[in-house]
């Protein structure tokens, strides 16, 4: 079919059980493995990160403001230099 797949199905419960009238699915223990799989390996990835240092965070966040700055007060005069051509368009 040119190239298109189709995705494999959604994962369906292979035992239930009935406690109370209702079904509950017993399947927990393939999920409780699939959960601490899970962190393991996010674990094992934030093992392999590199985290700034109080200079490199510093510097970063004075340059974020920095740029804000600038940004807000360029889009401050914008915004007045349009609001007096419409104002004096409109009167």
């Amino acid at each position: 079919m040119m190239g298109v797949r189709i995705p494999p199905g959604l994962p369906y419960l292979t035992h239930a059980c009935v406690m109370n009238g209702e079904v509950m699915a017993v399947e927990v223990k393939g999920i409780v493995n699939k959960v601490k799989q899970f962190l393991r390996e996010v674990r094992a990835e934030l093992k392999k990160i590199t985290w700034p240092g109080r200079k490199e965070t510093i510097a970063s966040t004075v340059v974020v403001i920095v740029i804000v700055l600038i940004s807000g007060v360029y889009l401050g005069i914008v915004d007045a230099i349009l609001s007096r051509l419409i104002r004096f368009i409109v009167y």
